[in-house]
Order: structure tokens, then C-alpha cells, then sequence
């Protein structure tokens, strides 16, 4: 199993939250999250926030790895997202009960087993449009 590949399964599909600081540095930097008010995700404590904020929104969220490529101390990913909007309110939505499904790409940076660095790519215009 890739880096990429257990991220996801852990973090994401599984919601393991103690998992983010088993797979990540205290000072990441992250590119390209959001919180739905705009803030970039930056760092752990926001890693957190934005972690729980989607999860809570889409509570069987799965991202299935379709492919992923290492070089060094970087592991790229291309993933598919799904799940329900069910849960919490996400960007002043309430639960939709509509589900999403979307692609996206990642990039990590990875020193000593932990994310140091991301580039994230994910089609959350698609995703909103689907929850209209």
C-alpha cells in the first residue's frame, strides 16, 4: 500500500483522526484546501478543522486511489471521491441528502513518514454543483 493509499483509507475513509498526526507534521503546508469561508487549510490545527468539517458533512465519504506515482520523497495521487451529503451544514448548506462524486489529484511531500507538504487538486465546483 502507497503513502497516498493509506492516507486516504486511514484519514479520510476510515476517519481516523489520530491518524493525521501519525501521517503528518505539526508545521505542513498545504496548497490548494479551503475552508468553505475561503481560508486556506494550512497547517495541522486547520488540517483538523477542514478534516472534520467534511467528514461531518458527507459522514460516508470514500476516496478510492485510482493511480499513484513515487518519486523520492514525493507520492502523487489521482483519486475519486464520493459520498452522501448527509450530515452537518457544509458552506451554509444544510444536508442535501444528495450524493457527490468527483476527481482530484494530490501531491505529498514526505519526510520521515509524514506530510511536510501538499499540493491538492480536487473539482469542488463539480461538487457543489452537485448539491444544488
Amino acid at each position: 500500500m502507497t503513502f497516498a493509499e493509506r492516507w486516504f483509507e486511514e484519514v479520510w475513509n476510515k476517519g481516523r483522526e489520530d491518524a493525521i498526526d501519525e501521517m503528518m507534521s505539526p508545521h505542513t503546508v498545504g496548497h490548494g484546501l479551503t475552508h468553505p469561508e475561503g481560508r486556506e487549510v494550512d497547517g495541522l490545527t486547520a488540517f483538523r478543522s477542514f478534516h472534520k468539517s467534511f467528514r461531518s458533512a458527507f459522514p460516508d465519504l470514500h476516496i478510492n486511489v485510482e493511480e499513484s506515482i513515487i518519486d523520492g520523497d514525493r507520492t502523487a495521487a489521482r483519486c475519486l471521491v464520493t459520498g452522501t451529503h448527509t450530515g452537518e451544514a457544509l458552506a451554509g448548506k444544510l444536508a442535501t441528502g444528495k450524493p457527490i462524486k468527483f476527481h482530484g489529484m494530490t501531491m505529498f511531500r514526505v519526510i520521515d513518514g509524514k506530510i511536510v507538504e501538499s499540493w491538492n487538486n480536487f473539482d469542488f465546483t463539480t461538487m457543489y454543483k452537485q448539491l444544488e
